[in-house]
């Protein structure tokens, strides 16, 4: 498949998902009556069928999660002018941003009910730059290993070519989610 046809499937699919989590719940927090007893996967797929909401980060930033599977997340991201440092390329930071979210929804969805995460330590690489000829990359992070108290993550940001601009991993820390309900 060409970059244009990479690039067209990508743009077709982030429309789709974007049209639904905006006319579901739209962007906030979920409530804690509205995340009890579900998985992290089942969290995640709720969000992309636009019945939770999407964290408002992801409008501030110009990116939206494309992709959720067991282990996996995908995001895709818009780099613009906003993002820009003063060497007029992206900012390193919103690479992190968009690595770090792919990175912990992947973790998020190997967590059971009642189980949250936080992330410890993020490590990124940036090896080109990006400008907003660029028209969208994304950030796919993938479990390595998820146990009761660590998961780690690894992930890659690409462009529609296949071209690498920065990998990252991380690691979560994996804990129970205090009960909601006081005697």
């Amino acid at each position: 498949m060409s970059k244009t046809n990479h690039l067209d499937a990508w743009l077709a699919q982030e429309h789709a998902i974007r049209a639904v989590m905006e006319t579901g719940a739209g962007a906030g927090v979920a409530r804690p009556d509205q995340v009890a007893g579900k998985t992290g996967l089942e969290l995640m797929q709720a969000m992309l069928r636009g019945e939770l909401p999407f964290p408002p980060i992801a409008q501030t930033l110009d990116f939206t999660i494309v992709e959720i599977g067991h282990g996996h997340a995908v995001f895709q991201g818009t780099p613009g002018a906003a993002h820009l440092n003063p060497m007029g390329t992206v900012h390193g930071g919103w690479f992190a941003t968009l690595l770090d979210s792919a990175l912990g929804c992947s973790v998020h969805t190997r967590m059971a009910a009642g189980q949250a995460y936080t992330t410890a330590e993020l490590s990124v690489n940036i090896v080109r730059a990006l400008t907003p000829k660029v028209t969208r990359v994304r950030a796919e992070g993938k479990v390595i290993h998820c146990g009761r108290q660590l998961a780690t993550a690894e992930g890659r940001l690409i462009g529609p070519d296949g071209t690498l601009y920065a990998h990252a991993t991380t690691t979560c820390l994996v804990f129970e989610i205090a009960s909601q309900s006081r005697s």
